[in-house]
């Protein structure tokens, strides 16, 4: 709990010689959050108190996000300190990662992992998913889609009538508005990459380098980059934590971890274990510091068993009663 945190934390500002902001978006099984843009002014009520200062260190777990919510906060961080790091627990993937290339240092636990940066497009146009409900959408891939046009330029599909051929399949499955706007994303994502790392590296091909990697040539969204990679490979100022320094992270991570569950796959039917009702509360994101407080994302409500008529099998309802933002004081 946030309580019993901020010791921790202290530890970390001390060692540090920084201010420390934690961020946590949860990646509990069926309970996903993501970065998102509603989290900008929670991260500026805890800046406020911060003030200008030396140093920031952002303690960050993700599975990533909305690319424009995580150049913002790189760019909200660095109105107040003129040094920031990251320090990565765990994970810090897609948007995650974004955020760490506007650093000038990233501490990397062993098991920290970085992440490509090659976003995916989610619009109401995207295309269905069958089965599921009518609004699930299959996310598109900015390099899913590259790739698609590069194997037809692989096996010589080249000439502009067989190009046209191969445009028209896809706009058949994929929507020409999302097409478009997969090649926009595609642009953006390295136009925003070389502003960030441009805030603190001034070797133009250092920078190519890093996002021609992080934008298409891994080769996949899941692919994990550690840190002896994210230094010695890509280049990026990594520096390993101290044995204190680790066992202090850690014990930040574990005591998250167990707050928001995030090793505990989220079924309602074992929720329930055999009752017919029961009211629920998850704590699925927080954005805390040692003197502003912490922000948790929750959601509440009432998960109800019931039996259709004329069908044996019991079904859930969800009845969610209150999902956002709350506070907790010092």
């Amino acid at each position: 709990m946030y309580e019993n945190r901020k010791d921790l934390y202290r530890k970390i500002e001390d060692d540090r010689k920084s201010k420390l902001l934690v961020y946590i978006t949860g990646d509990r099984q069926n309970l996903e959050t993501m970065i998102a843009s509603d989290v900008l002014n929670f991260f500026l009520e805890h800046l406020d108190i911060i003030g200008s200062v030396p140093k920031i260190s952002l303690y960050l777990y993700t599975r990533g996000g909305d690319t424009l919510a995580s150049w913002s906060i790189a760019n909200l961080i660095r109105q107040f300190c003129s040094d920031f790091e990251v320090i990565i627990s765990s994970k810090a993937h897609s948007g995650g990662t974004l955020i760490c290339l506007g650093a000038n240092s990233i501490i990397m636990t062993k098991q920290a992992t970085l992440g490509p940066i090659d976003p995916s497009v989610n619009t109401p146009l995207n295309p269905a998913i069958p089965g599921a409900p009518p609004t699930a959408r299959v996310p598109v891939s900015v390099e899913a889609i590259n790739g698609y046009i590069e194997l037809a330029n692989s096996i010589g599909i080249n000439s502009a009538t067989d190009l046209t051929t191969i445009m028209s399949i896809l706009s058949t499955h994929v929507h020409p508005l999302v097409l478009g706007q997969v090649y926009r994303t595609r642009s953006q994502i390295r136009m925003l990459g070389k502003r960030l790392l441009s805030k603190h590296m001034n070797d133009d091909g250092k920078m190519e380098k890093i996002l021609a990697f992080l934008c298409s040539e891994s080769g996949s969204h899941d692919y994990t980059i550690f840190r002896q990679e994210a230094r010695d490979d890509l280049g990026l100022k990594v520096e390993h934590p101290s044995v204190e320094l680790y066992d202090v992270i850690k014990k930040i991570q574990d005591d998250i971890s167990k707050e928001l569950e995030l090793t505990q796959t989220y079924y309602p039917a074992i929720k329930l274990a055999g009752q017919k009702t029961i009211d629920y509360e998850f704590r699925r994101a927080l954005i805390e510091s040692t003197n502003g407080g912490s922000h948790k994302f929750v959601s509440k409500g009432k998960l109800t068993k019931f039996q259709q008529p004329g069908v044996i099998a019991e079904e859930i309802r969800d009845d969610r009663t209150f999902e956002g933002w709350t506070y907790e004081h010092n």
